[in-house]
C-alpha cells in the first residue's frame, strides 16, 4: 500500500496547458491565480445581492404612486406595531415606512419606539416631548435621521449624482424649514442622467428629478445585504 502522504505527493492530473504535473506542485504554483479569481468573483456577488435587495426596496415605493394621492400631516392614533393611515394619504415618511415594511418587514415604528425608549435624551427635542409617542415619533424625519445615524447608516453628503445608488435615502430641508425625505429610484432623468427620487411632497407618491433641488441635510444606506436583511435592531 502507497503511503498517503506519497500518495498526495505523486497523483497526477492534466492541468489546463496539457502537461502532467503532481497535484500539490499545480495547487502551490497556481494558489496565487485562485485567491486573485475568488478576491474577484466574490464582491461581485454581494454587490449583486444589494443592487437586488435595494431594487426590491424602490419598487416597493414606486408601487405607491397612483395609490397614495395626498399629503396629510395630521396627527393620528395608529395602531402598534405595523400601524399605518389609509394609504390614500401620508407624509413623506410614509413612503418610506411603506417601502421597508412590504420590501424586507422592517417596522420603523416599531425600531423607532425601541430605540427613543433606550436612548431618549439622543433624539430631537423639537416638538416638546418628554416621552415616546408610537404614533408620530416615527413619521418625523429628524427622528428617523438619528435613528439611521445611531444604526450606522449615514453616508457624506455628496454633489456628485454618481455617489447616489438606488434605494439610498437623501434628506433636505424644503422652504420654511420644512425636513423631507426621498428614496433615490434606480431610474435616471433622460437627458440628464440624474437620479430620479421617489417621495411625497404634497401630491401623493410621485417619481421626479428633484434630487439636488433642495439643501442635503443627510444621506443613509440601509445595509442591503442578505445576511443582515433582517437584522435591523
Amino acid at each position: 500500500m502507497i503511503p498517503l502522504a506519497q500518495y498526495g505527493r505523486d497523483v497526477v492530473m492534466r492541468c489546463p496547458l496539457g502537461s502532467h504535473r503532481p497535484v500539490s506542485d499545480w495547487l502551490l504554483k497556481n494558489l496565487t491565480l485562485c485567491l486573485l479569481l475568488i478576491a474577484c468573483f466574490l464582491p461581485m456577488s454581494q454587490t449583486r445581492a444589494e443592487q437586488v435587495s435595494a431594487s426590491s426596496f424602490v419598487h416597493a415605493a414606486r408601487s405607491q404612486i397612483g395609490k397614495t394621492v395626498r399629503y396629510d400631516p395630521k396627527y393620528t392614533a395608529l395602531n402598534y406595531p405595523n400601524g399605518d393611515v389609509p394609504l390614500e394619504r401620508g407624509v413623506c415618511t410614509d413612503v418610506v415606512i411603506r417601502a421597508l415594511r412590504s420590501s424586507f418587514s422592517m417596522d420603523l415604528q416599531q425600531l423607532v419606539h425601541d430605540d427613543m425608549r433606550k436612548a431618549f435624551n439622543q433624539y430631537p427635542k423639537n416638538w416638546g416631548l418628554k416621552s415616546t409617542d408610537k404614533n408620530i415619533d416615527h413619521r418625523r424625519v429628524p427622528n428617523l435621521q438619528t435613528y439611521f445615524k445611531r444604526k450606522g447608516y449615514e453616508l457624506p453628503i455628496s454633489a456628485t449624482a454618481e455617489d447616489y445608488r438606488a434605494g439610498d435615502l437623501v434628506t433636505v430641508m424644503l422652504p420654511g424649514n420644512l425636513p423631507h425625505i426621498m428614496i433615490v429610484s434606480d431610474k435616471k432623468a433622460m437627458l440628464s442622467q440624474m437620479p430620479l427620487i421617489i417621495h411625497n411632497i404634497g401630491a401623493g407618491t410621485k417619481e421626479e428629478e428633484r434630487l439636488f433641488e433642495f439643501p442635503m441635510t443627510g444621506h443613509y444606506r440601509l445595509p442591503f445585504k442578505s445576511s443582515r436583511l433582517n437584522n435591523f435592531n
